[in-house]
């Protein structure tokens, strides 16, 4: 397992047909971006639109790590989507209002409120159901 990957996580929660709720954990920064950027990349080229980024466990993001938020910003609204970010921590909310960058995204304070600003056809259901595999 690379460095990157341990320092940075990106988990899909749910998937739907139009919208997946990702959780990002870790630190979101020039070493981990290209590799945060593929993953996320990916899923909305599966056809998610509506991307959801819950990040409870994020750690840290710098500049590399907004800029790769804005590139999936831009990428979502291209797809007539949106990305929708959660429960952000207080360090991402310093971010973001330092770099007046806050209002160029829709953020909620949890992963259900964000969900709710999914258009009803897109919407998983939310909590996802557990199968008794998860661990």
């Amino acid at each position: 397992m690379s460095s990157e990957m341990r320092s940075l996580a990106v988990t899909a929660v749910v998937q739907e047909e139009e919208c997946a709720v990702l959780r990002v954990s870790g630190e979101l920064d020039l070493r981990t971006e290209q590799a945060f950027l593929a993953e996320a990349r990916s899923i909305v080229s599966a056809g998610h639109r509506f991307l959801v980024l819950d990040l409870t466990a994020l750690r840290f993001c710098d500049s590399r790590g907004l800029s790769c938020l804005l590139a999936l910003e831009w990428l979502c609204r291209r797809l007539e989507g949106r990305l929708l970010l959660a429960s952000l921590g207080v360090r991402m909310l310093r971010l973001l209002v330092g770099t007046q960058s806050l209002g160029v995204f829709s953020c909620y304070p949890t992963v259900g409120h964000a969900l709710a600003a999914v258009p009803d056809g897109s919407r998983p259901a939310w909590p996802p159901e557990q199968d008794g595999t998860a661990g």
